[in-house]
């Protein structure tokens, strides 16, 4: 069971490092939250412009990585 957490935790890492990689291909950068959760932070990630300092999407912190790279993608 130990082995499947580690793999887990390797993948979901993975993931997380592909989401960054796509934001920073389209000039973004994918900032994820390391703050408690509450009602203004869902704890994923949001999309800054680093250039103009501003929120381009996930404001509460609630997109998932997923959702990163496929916003990235368009």
């Amino acid at each position: 069971m130990l082995m499947e957490e580690i793999t887990d935790d390797r993948i979901e890492q993975a993931i997380e490092a592909r989401a960054r990689r796509a934001a920073k291909r389209v000039g973004l950068m994918a900032r994820k939250s390391r703050c408690q959760l509450s009602i203004d932070n869902r704890g994923e990630f949001q999309l800054i412009d680093p250039f103009a300092n501003r929120i381009i999407a996930g404001e509460k912190f609630d997109l998932t990585a997923e959702e990163v790279i496929e916003y990235c993608k368009t």
